[in-house]
């Protein structure tokens, strides 16, 4: 449904009123679920919980969490009773954490067991320290017993008001706060409606965390706005991920990349391919797809996946291919859906037909603005009002994106701006890389000449001389890495984007 002057708190009241007793979520390890009037009175006792403790909606609600139950009724409660909600990343690490609690002026922190030695280590550098809630247990929040309803909230959000904060995880210097309203959120999760033609009926596989943009918004903004079912494991595991498909009777899942790489790895969904009938598609986000891995994966699983792109100022998708198979176009993230996609430049000039230039964006799911920042606020948006995603493209004809670069990550070799992408893609085609980025390297002769890290599928052995070969062939010795680089895992952001920005740091001193 449109979510046209709705807010979370009014999306949730409607659909407790208008289908009650339909199923909304369930977190597979504890066997609970709830239904929309279920769930309904869970996130009015977490703003319940919040009212009693007097806690100020001008700074926000975080949450140190693991997916499930937890995290989850904090995330959807606290914006319920309009309170701004920030879920902190708890791979971003010491500094960064106590970072982003001091910018955000967070006055209370609910941690998970798992995180109390992390979160105590980032506020013993704070001075004006927030309050820890520890939650040792994820199926009894700390709110389970406090729900006096009769007391409950007279506060009504307005669509316009702020409801999330969350933090980009930037290649270089300070994360920056992005401020995202009830309206820009519930777009984000319209625009996963629209592009994926989502039913009531559907009911998503949500193994992404909830600290992510992708899971927030696709997952669950994409289900609360739709009326659909949505299921939470704690975690990825690639062991169970093919049962929980089969055994909750999922229709979709969003995954990135490097999931569907560990999926070709696992032996049981091929065996359960014959039980996967209630499929509809996968879909993947948060990095490029090489294509030999999205043929294989298709191929092996019979499952078709929906590339997409998605970034945290955008409430996650602004691209997305169709559902139908038949209009996918291989290395494209798709069309526009629900808001407009333009190629220009930082003037706002557009650019003509598969021309690369700059990908830029409109429309109601747009951020409010970055915390504290009006400079980068106001450097994030074209003089005519479009958001700069700093991402490279082309756009042919029929409105496909394809997504060529970063602004800041080109390889500029010898004054020829190469395309770390195109490498990736070719390095994906050996059959034992499991993670590739293509990245530049000072060179006194060509101002920057190309690098390749490759972290090789577990218990597989990737030859640079094969990769070698490989990349000569497809791309020529001009275009072809000079460098290799062979790593268990390459650095990622908590999007799961490789960062290649790091590695050019981490190795630009080795050669």
């Amino acid at each position: 449904m449109n979510p046209l002057g709705h807010t979370i708190q009014s999306l949730i009241d409607h659909h407790a009123d208008n289908i009650p007793k339909q199923n909304y979520v369930v977190y597979p390890e504890t066997g609970k679920s709830f239904s929309w009037r279920e769930f309904k009175q869970r996130v009015q006792s977490v703003s319940s919980y919040l009212n009693e403790k007097g806690l100020s909606r001008k700074v926000p609600i975080a949450g140190l969490l693991g997916n499930g139950q937890t995290a989850l009724e904090l995330f959807l409660g606290g914006m319920y009773g309009g309170f701004q909600v920030l879920l902190a990343n708890p791979l971003s690490g010491r500094d960064i954490l106590a970072y982003v609690l001091e910018h955000s002026e967070t006055k209370i922190l609910f941690v998970a067991h798992q995180y109390q030695e992390l979160a105590e280590h980032a506020l013993s550098h704070l001075t004006n320290k927030p309050e820890i809630i520890l939650n040792f247990e994820d199926e009894l929040p700390v709110w389970n017993n406090n729900v006096p309803v009769k007391k409950l909230l007279k506060y009504k959000p307005t669509p316009k008001e702020k409801a999330l904060l969350i933090y980009t995880s930037g290649t270089t210097g300070r994360p920056k706060g992005v401020i995202h309203t009830h309206e820009s959120l519930l777009y984000g999760g319209w625009n996963t409606e629209i592009a994926h033609d989502l039913k009531p009926y559907d009911k998503s596989l949500c193994v992404l965390p909830l600290y992510h943009i992708n899971a927030q918004v696709v997952s669950v903004m994409g289900t609360l706005v739709n009326g659909s079912g949505l299921v939470m494991p704690k975690r990825f595991q690639a062991s169970k991920f093919w049962s929980l498909v089969v055994d909750q009777k999922c229709t979709w899942f969003s995954v990135v990349p490097t999931i569907i790489s560990y999926l070709m790895n696992i032996e049981e969904g091929e065996k359960l391919k014959s039980k996967m009938g209630s499929v509809r598609f996968g879909r993947s986000a948060s990095a490029a797809l090489p294509p030999a891995l999205q043929k294989a994966f298709e191929e092996r699983f019979g499952i078709k996946v929906v590339e997409t792109m998605g970034i945290t100022e955008t409430a996650s998708p602004l691209l997305s291919n169709p559902v139908d198979p038949k209009l996918h176009k291989l290395g494209s993230p798709g069309i526009a859906y629900g808001n407009e996609v333009r190629i220009a430049d930082a003037d706002g000039t557009e650019a003509s037909s598969n021309t690369e230039s700059e990908i830029q964006v409109r429309g109601l799911n747009l951020m409010k603005g970055y915390l504290k920042n009006p400079k980068a606020t106001l450097e994030a948006f074209t003089p005519d009002g479009w958001y700069r995603t700093g991402d490279l493209g082309k756009m042919d004809s029929e409105g496909y994106v394809f997504v060529t670069g970063r602004l800041k990550e080109l390889i500029i070799k010898g004054g020829e701006n190469i395309s770390p992408r195109e490498i990736d893609d070719v390095l994906y085609r050996h059959k034992s890389v499991l993670e590739a980025a293509a990245f530049p390297l000072p060179n006194k002769h060509y101002g920057q000449i190309i690098a390749a890290a490759i972290a090789p599928r577990p218990g597989e052995k990737v030859p640079e001389s094969e990769l070698r070969k490989l990349c000569l062939v497809a791309l020529g010795e001009y275009r072809s890495p000079d460098h290799y680089f062979f790593l268990n895992e390459l650095p990622k952001g908590p999007s799961g984007k490789i960062q290649r920005l790091k590695l050019s740091d981490q190795y630009s001193n080795s050669k």
